[in-house]
């Protein structure tokens, strides 16, 4: 089985009209220390996003918020003209005034303009998937989801997704516009918001959960090691396949600036829990 094969194992999961397969790439650590400035070696990023899409992982997941703006512009100079079967999604909505600074900013005005600066980044003349990146308490989430709406009514955006909500707030970006995806943090570690993606499977919403490994955590767990022991793979591996085995409308997003870390984590398509394996990492937490 060729290795894009083995991404492929996961199946697929629809974007609206588009379909990907299930186990993405997330593209935030292509950037440089703290997701902030350059990376040590750009050659090398843009080879990782190449050997990325090589692995079967055609859809990639960034923000402009990703350097910022590194992770973008790293993406289009290694991918483009893009395979037509890549599907790219990019987050607006978080603004970077320093390397340790992430500040909502959801007006719309921000937000206008910060899909003209992703388009322009990314050589894009529509942008696949842009999602809301986080609510901002200091303007009405129905403001921030209409000026998407009027930029998706435009032709700037393909399909329309929101990051980082409750259901109450899916709910209402739903009254605005026809939502296809969800990124939330979710994790064998991590599950308060087992309510959202209940919400997602309800209404064939796909859910990203980001940080999928817990930035580490989850990889620390008795049962997912034992598990990783007990199949001869990798903890990162068990804890990818539990969330491909949580929920049809999983899509998980691995990143990493490693390349073996990039082989290992496109290899957990391929591992299938047992029932009991299963049981024994959703209880064990």
């Amino acid at each position: 089985m060729s290795e894009a094969r083995k991404v492929a194992a996961a199946g697929t999961i629809r974007l609206g009209d588009l379909t990907v397969n299930r186990l993405g790439f997330g593209a935030m650590r292509v950037a440089g220390p703290d997701i902030w400035g350059e990376p040590k070696d750009r050659t090398a990023m843009k080879k990782l996003l190449v050997r990325a899409f090589e692995l079967g992982h055609n859809f990639i997941d960034t923000a402009d918020s990703y350097g910022p703006d590194v992770s973008e512009i790293l993406i289009a100079e290694a991918l483009h003209p893009y395979p037509k079967d890549l599907v790219i999604g990019t987050k607006g909505g978080l603004t970077r005034p320093s390397r340790h600074r992430w500040d909502e900013c959801g007006r719309p005005d921000h937000l206008r303009q910060a899909v003209d600066g992703s388009l322009k980044k990314l050589k894009l003349e529509r942008i696949d998937l842009y999602q809301f990146h986080t609510p901002d308490p200091k303007v009405p989430f129905a403001e921030s989801m209409g000026a998407l709406a009027e930029l998706q009514r435009a032709g700037k955006i393909r399909h329309l997704g929101v990051s980082n909500v409750t259901v109450r707030e899916l709910e209402q970006a739903r009254r605005n516009a026809a939502i296809v995806s969800v990124q939330n943090e979710y994790n064998i570690e991590n599950r308060k918001d087992d309510d959202v993606l209940a919400a997602c499977e309800k209404h064939g919403i796909a859910f990203i959960p980001w940080f999928p490994l817990g930035a580490g955590r989850a990889l620390r767990s008795g049962a997912v090691r034992r598990i990783a022991a007990r199949r001869k793979a990798s903890p990162s591996q068990v804890a990818l396949a539990w969330l491909l085995a949580r929920s049809p409308v999983m899509l998980p997003i691995p990143g990493t600036s490693s390349f073996p870390h990039l082989e290992e984590n496109a290899a957990a398509a391929a591992l299938t829990l047992s029932p009991e394996e299963f049981s024994e990492l959703t209880r064990a937490t």
